[in-house]
C-alpha cells in the first residue's frame, strides 16, 4: 500500500514543482530586472517568487527523504527529466508541446522557462539520485515485546527475607562482633574538678593541689 501511496504523490509533485519552480523563477527574475532598470530596489516585491521556491523545496525535500517507498521519486524524477532528454531528439517538437501564454493567479506562467534553463533537468537527477538510498524507505524492523521496556543496568540484588528471619543472622553476628569505639560511654568514672572559694574571680588561677606525690621536694 505504500508504494501506491509514493506512487500517486510522484505523480502530483512533479507537475506542482514544475509550476511552482516557474512561477519563482519567473517573477524572481523580473524582479530583480526591474530593480536594475529603476536603479533600486524594494525587498517585499521578492516575498511571492520566494515562496513559490520554497514550497517547491519542501514537497521535494519531503519526497526525497521521508521514509516511504522509492517509487515516488523515482516517478517524479522521470517526469522531470525526461522533457529535457527529449531535448536531444526533438528539441522543436518537445517545445511546442509545452503550453505557453498561461496565466496562474494574474502572473504569467512560462513553463518553457525552467525547462529550457536546464532547472527541471537538475531537480529530476536529484530525485533519481534519492532512490538508490532504498534502505531509507524501508519500514522500521518491529520491536519486540520484552525489548520495550527498559531495564536498568545496575540494579541492586535484593535478598528476601521472611519474617520469622528478622533480623538478619548475618546482621545480629556484625553487631555483636564490632569493637567499642568512642560512641559506648566509659565505664570508669573521673574525678572532680577541684571547687573555687567563693569570691575569688572566675578568671583567677586554679587553686594548687595541697599533696604531694612522695619522693618529691618542694622548689624553693
Amino acid at each position: 500500500m505504500r508504494h501506491l501511496w509514493s506512487f500517486l504523490a510522484g505523480v502530483v509533485v512533479a507537475p506542482v514543482t514544475w509550476v511552482l519552480v516557474t512561477l519563482g523563477q519567473d517573477g524572481s527574475g523580473r524582479t530583480i530586472h526591474r530593480w536594475v532598470e529603476l536603479g533600486t530596489y524594494s525587498t517585499p516585491n521578492l516575498i511571492e517568487p520566494a515562496v513559490y521556491l520554497g514550497v517547491a523545496g519542501i514537497l521535494l525535500g519531503l519526497l526525497a527523504t521521508l521514509r516511504f517507498s522509492p517509487l515516488g521519486p523515482l516517478v517524479a524524477g522521470l517526469l522531470l527529466a525526461v522533457p529535457y532528454l527529449g531535448m536531444f531528439v526533438a528539441p522543436f517538437t518537445i517545445r511546442d508541446r509545452i503550453p505557453a501564454g498561461w496565466k496562474m493567479l494574474g502572473d504569467p506562467l512560462p513553463l518553457r522557462q525552467p525547462l529550457e534553463n536546464g532547472t527541471l533537468f537538475l531537480i529530476g537527477v536529484l530525485l533519481l539520485m534519492a532512490v538508490f538510498s532504498v534502505q531509507r524507505w524501508r519500514q522500521w524492523p518491529g520491536q519486540p515485546a520484552d525489548e520495550a521496556e527498559l531495564t536498568p543496568v545496575d540494579k541492586p540484588i535484593e535478598t528476601p527475607h521472611s519474617f520469622g528471619d528478622w533480623p538478619p543472622t548475618d546482621a545480629t553476628k556484625d553487631a555483636d562482633t564490632v569493637p567499642p569505639t568512642l560512641g559506648y560511654p566509659d565505664p570508669t568514672p573521673t574525678e572532680p574538678l577541684p571547687r573555687r572559694a567563693s569570691g575569688e574571680s572566675p578568671w583567677s588561677a586554679p587553686p594548687r593541689s595541697t599533696g604531694r606525690p612522695e619522693g618529691t621536694a618542694g622548689i624553693r
